[in-house]
C-alpha cells in the first residue's frame, strides 16, 4: 500500500492544479464576456435613441419611407413559381350556315355638314396673386430673436399657435425646427435639469433658413 498511495497522490494533485487553472480561466472569460454584452448593450440603447430621433425628423420633413421588396412566392420544391408558358391551342371555327341574301337597301344621299361659325374663346381674369407667408423657420427664429431669456419648444409652440391659429402649429414640429437651427448654428440649447431650453444665436449661418425649411412641410 505505501508504494501506490505516492503516484495515486500525485495524479490527484495535478488534477487540482488543472481544475484550479480551470475555474481562473473560466472567470476571466466570464469577465470578458460580460463587459463585450454591456459595452453592446449600450451601444443598441444608442442606436435606438438614434433611430427615434431620425424617426421624428422623417416624418416632421415628410419624407416618404421607401416600399419593402416582397419576394416572389415560390413552390412546394423552395424554387420561385415560373408563369405557365403553355398557350392554348387555336380553336377550330364552327361551320356556319349560309344565310338567305337580302336585297341591298338604297343609300339616301349624305347631307353636306354645315359647319358653325367659331367662337371666340372668353379670357378669364388674372386672379391677383397672394403674398408669401413666413415660413416656420422664420417665425421661430424671429419669436426666438424678440425673447429676453431662453423658452421652451412647448413654449414657443403655444405662442406661434395664439398668434397664428390658423397654422395649426404642432409642437413636435417646433422642436425639430429648433433642433435644425442648432445643428446649423442659428441657433443655442441649453438643459435646465430635464427640460431643454432655446435661444437665437447672434450671427445665424446663412444656409440656416434655405436647409431648415424642410421643417415646415408638415403643417
Amino acid at each position: 500500500m505505501p508504494e501506490t498511495a505516492g503516484p495515486v497522490t500525485e495524479l490527484a494533485s495535478q488534477y487540482v492544479s488543472q481544475v484550479t487553472k480551470d475555474l481562473e480561466q473560466n472567470v476571466k472569460e466570464q469577465e470578458r464576456v460580460t463587459a463585450e454584452i454591456a459595452a453592446l448593450q449600450e451601444r443598441l440603447a444608442a442606436l435606438q435613441h438614434d433611430h427615434a430621433i431620425l424617426l421624428n425628423m422623417q416624418q416632421a420633413l415628410g419624407i416618404a419611407a421607401p416600399a419593402p421588396v416582397v419576394p416572389a412566392p415560390r413552390g412546394k420544391s423552395g424554387g420561385a413559381r415560373r408563369p405557365d408558358t403553355k398557350k392554348p391551342g387555336p380553336k377550330k371555327p364552327a361551320a356556319k350556315k349560309p344565310a338567305a341574301r337580302k336585297p341591298a337597301a338604297k343609300k339616301a344621299p349624305a347631307k353636306p355638314a354645315q359647319s358653325e361659325p367659331a367662337q371666340p374663346a372668353q379670357q378669364q381674369p388674372a386672379q391677383p396673386s397672394q403674398p408669401a407667408q413666413p415660413t416656420l423657420v422664420e417665425l421661430v427664429r424671429r419669436y426666438l430673436t424678440e425673447q429676453n431669456e431662453p423658452r421652451s419648444a412647448a413654449e414657443v409652440a403655444e405662442a406661434l399657435g395664439r398668434t397664428y391659429p390658423e397654422r395649426a402649429v404642432q409642437t413636435k414640429v417646433v422642436r425639430t425646427t429648433l433642433e435644425n437651427l442648432v445643428a446649423r448654428n442659428g441657433a443655442h440649447r441649453s438643459k435646465q435639469g430635464s427640460s431643454v431650453f432655446y435661444t437665437v444665436a447672434a450671427e445665424p449661418a446663412p444656409e440656416t433658413a434655405e436647409k431648415a425649411e424642410g421643417a415646415d412641410t408638415t403643417e
